[in-house]
């Protein structure tokens, strides 16, 4: 989760409206799939599914994109972060509460 600069929201949308192809691909090579962006009032909220299995050196090769590093100059001064300060972090982590399963486990009938 992220704050949207209100100053900085309708760059913000024409950006992620044609979001830069390289950039995409260096997401797709890192193993991201359905990422997504929300926007709720001014909150921006990400989500994706990860299905590699070395993160950390994922996350280096986003890192050390050129292309991405160049989307990022446009899209961080439109950001404000929310994470901890000094715990790395950009976009601050959400703690999951709940989660619906795909699958329902076997339940005994109640009684």
């Amino acid at each position: 989760m992220i704050r949207l600069r209100p100053d900085q929201r309708e760059t913000y949308l024409r950006l992620h409206a044609d979001v830069w192809p390289s950039v995409e691909q260096t997401l797709r090579e890192a193993n991201f799939r359905n990422y997504t962006i929300f926007l709720h009032d001014d909150l921006l909220f990400g989500y994706y599914e990860y299905v590699g299995d070395d993160y950390e050196a994922d996350q280096r090769l986003i890192v050390a994109d050129p292309q991405t590093q160049q989307w990022w100059k446009l899209t961080d001064p439109c950001q404000e972060s929310l994470a901890e300060p000094g715990s790395g972090h950009w976009w601050a982590p959400m703690r999951e509460v709940w989660h619906l399963a795909e699958d329902a486990p076997e339940q005994s009938t109640p009684r």
